[in-house]
């Protein structure tokens, strides 16, 4: 452990997931000082509060800071309005319609930092994982949902409407005939790259339960799951292509449990040039530094320090 990380200059990040809850302190070096993780309360909305903030206040005693001292910043799914504030597309559902921000500051009884999961992402990898140094880094989570976030010279971009980022939510590019209309999503559309990209859109197409189930039926042999690799693999990158063409970031990095299987880092940017308006891709396709870590990681560097709110 750094000594100079003992109390001085502690943040704390939450990462407010479906399945579950993270809270991290963070010292001065960027040194996880305290970690916490438990199952978020299904479908309870009251609860899931207050076990965020339980988990902070543990956090803090665990760290010999004073309860309600520490600077918080929250990551979670979906994004709030800027018109309501309240969460809007939130994949877990229970969120949706809440003023979830403006609730936390209340149980935590402080203001807070807030950004949607996968901008937190790209905020710990922009800072210091894999797209250190980059000017632009992109940030992709690929899991029970598809979501995107955007980090600037170390700064979340948030944008006019608070949904810069959202690939998921437009439509796979470059269709071929069979997947025309595309699956219907959540959000009352059809064909979205969350339909294809998301575990359950690779589970939809081999019709097993999971997607790390469809990826290790293909890595022990099973050829029907390793072609629907090769289809997602495709399909992955032809949507980073179309995200590349519009924002053009230094870094990509992938995050979720989709991120963790080895081949994509390859064997997509051999099949995006196809796709991608230049003559030569700089754009560097990474797994996250920070692993699971990142998104509460990220949290954390949105914490508000000295009265300055951050995104």
């Amino acid at each position: 452990m750094d000594p100079t990380d003992r109390t001085q200059g502690i943040r704390i990040g939450v990462d407010l997931g479906g399945t579950k809850i993270e809270v991290a302190a963070l010292g001065a070096s960027g040194a996880t000082r305290e970690r916490r993780r438990e199952p978020t309360p299904a479908g309870d909305y009251a609860g899931t509060v207050a076990a965020v903030a339980r988990l902070v206040a543990e956090v803090e005693r665990a760290c010999g800071v004073a309860v309600g001292a520490a600077p918080v910043g929250v990551g979670a799914p979906g994004s709030l309005s800027p018109a309501s504030g309240l969460v809007r597309g939130a994949n877990s559902v229970c969120l949706n319609g809440k003023p979830l921000r403006a609730d936390l500051e209340a149980a935590l009884g402080r203001p807070i930092g807030f950004a949607n999961d996968a901008n937190c992402l790209a905020l710990s990898e922009a800072i210091d994982g894999a797209g250190r140094g980059a000017a632009v880094v992109f940030g992709v989570i690929l899991g029970t949902g598809v979501g995107g976030g955007l980090a600037v010279a170390g700064r979340v971009i948030g944008g006019a409407n608070g949904i810069a980022g959202e690939w998921g939510h437009n439509p796979l590019p470059w269709q071929d005939d069979d997947e025309r209309p595309g699956p219907p999503c959540f959000c009352g559309q059809r064909g979205c790259i969350e339909t294809w990209l998301s575990g359950p859109g690779l589970a939809r197409d081999t019709a097993l339960p999971s997607g790390e189930a469809v990826v290790a039926a293909a890595q022990a042999g099973d050829e029907r799951c390793r072609c629907a690799l090769d289809r997602y693999e495709n399909r992955l990158a032809r949507a980073l292509a179309h995200l590349v063409n519009i924002v053009d970031p230094d870094v990509i990095v992938l995050g979720g449990g989709l991120s963790n299987v080895a081949r994509w880092y390859e064997g997509v940017p051999r099949l995006w040039g196809r796709y991608v308006f230049a003559d030569r891709v700089a754009t560097r396709l990474v797994p996250p530094l920070h692993g699971d870590s990142s998104g509460v990681r990220g949290a954390a560097w949105l914490a508000p320090r000295a009265g300055h709110m951050s995104a």
